[in-house]
């Protein structure tokens, strides 16, 4: 387990905060008999309305956040992301995609953070002559509602215009449903397999002014999963209701296109490794990564890596085809990588402060101890035909748990 090392307190606002919401959480935990599953702390320590973690006002993005997601880097992910987008609402316009005729072509994206990613990416299209006819952002949180908008409204008008802001998914989308960093933020299950094999969940109750786990509970789903995969007694992990039942949801909704996921995670077999017997649950708190769930709740991200094949399983069940499944590294040399960053270091100048950025940030993105390996992607679709950054080092074999 690793620890915090010792950064400076919050400010004494953010305390304040932080302190109210955890006697909002005493008090759901008070109300339900002592107990709570921490797949509900975390809901609440990352979703209350005002305090919770992405609803809050804080900054919780870039340097002078707590992480730095790819979009944040600079443009390079943006643009490769961006020609593959460009493929599919081409490819809506042709046949034998099947599109009804009033079905506008749609991005529709999933929790879009500051608004980088959605800003970039119509400003590609727009170069590539391949704008939507409509951009979508699903986003709860107001504040960050509020940093999107802004963002988005630095852009040309008729580029602008085009975006709107939703509180549910559409009923259908001809398009790309595109979710970045997305599905290990949505609130899992802890369990740890017992000395005499059963499987309980790892729960959380109330410790004097703070908080506690407390095993117990049995939590048959993720026993099952441990049957499966024969794990031994004392191995904690993850498991996660919510991310299947969204991808469902977002398959079901899916008229025409692609269903676009970038996170860091596994396949199963992988994910639930021998090696890997206190899963993958992190907090992120100014730059920083640890594995106390229970520091400052609304002021720290707590996050699991992804279950890629329980993804594919989700999106099977709901008629999607895969399309393909690689690391970050891969995908974007396969989206063009390469030829994008080339050309914008000719653009910079050799030796520049530009290209010296550039070539940090591609750094970033594709080696194997930074995103490129860490971070995967998937792409699952209807109706229509694959993706071109998939045709050379597809790992979607992986996937078979």
């Amino acid at each position: 387990m690793k620890g915090l090392p010792t950064v400076d307190a919050p400010p004494a606002e953010q305390q304040a905060e932080s302190r109210a919401l955890a006697e909002r959480i005493r008090s759901e935990i008070q109300d339900r008999g002592g107990w709570i599953s921490f797949e509900r702390y975390m809901h609440l320590a990352l979703y209350t309305p005002v305090l919770g973690y992405y609803a809050g006002r804080r900054q919780i993005f870039g340097a002078g956040g707590d992480y730095v997601t790819a979009p944040g880097l600079g443009s390079l992910f943006a643009a490769c992301v961006a020609g593959q987008v460009a493929e599919v609402l081409t490819a809506l316009e042709m046949p034998p995609a099947v599109r009804e005729e009033d079905a506008p072509r749609e991005i529709v994206e999933f929790g879009a953070g500051g608004g980088d990613l959605a800003a970039m990416l119509l400003l590609e299209l727009d170069r590539l002559g391949v704008l939507p006819d409509r951009y979508s952002i699903l986003e709860t949180g107001a504040a960050l509602r509020a940093r999107q908008q802004e963002r988005i409204a630095a852009l040309p008008g008729p580029i602008a215009g085009r975006v709107r802001w939703l509180r549910e998914m559409p009923d259908r989308v001809c398009g790309v449903i595109l979710a970045n960093e997305v599905l290990d933020a949505m609130p899992f299950h802890r369990f740890r397999v017992q000395p005499d094999s059963r499987v309980s969940a790892l729960g959380v109750k109330a410790a004097g002014d703070g908080f506690c786990w407390d095993p117990g509970r049995a939590l048959p789903e993720a026993a099952n999963l441990a049957g499966a995969l024969g794990l031994p007694p004392g191995y904690e992990s993850e498991w996660s209701r919510q991310v299947p039942a969204w991808v469902r949801t977002a398959a079901e909704r899916l008229e025409a296109g692609v269903l676009l996921l970038v996170d860091y995670g596994y396949d199963r077999r992988t994910y639930y490794h021998a090696d890997r017997s206190m899963g993958t649950m992190r907090c992120h708190y100014r730059h920083l990564a640890h594995d106390d769930p229970f520091l400052w709740p609304g002021l720290q991200d707590i996050t699991a890596h992804v279950d890629f094949s329980g993804v594919w399983e989700a999106a099977r069940a709901a008629g999607l085809t895969l399309f393909g499944y690689a690391d970050q590294a891969r995908f974007l040399v396969g989206a063009g990588f390469a030829d994008i960053y080339a050309g914008r270091h000719r653009e910079a100048g050799a030796g520049s402060q530009e290209a010296m950025a550039l070539a940090a940030e591609a750094r970033r993105l594709t080696m194997p101890g930074e995103m490129g390996e860490q971070f995967k992607c998937i792409a699952l679709g209807r109706n229509l035909g694959g993706l071109s950054a998939f045709a050379d080092g597809d790992q979607s074999h992986r996937l078979a748990a």
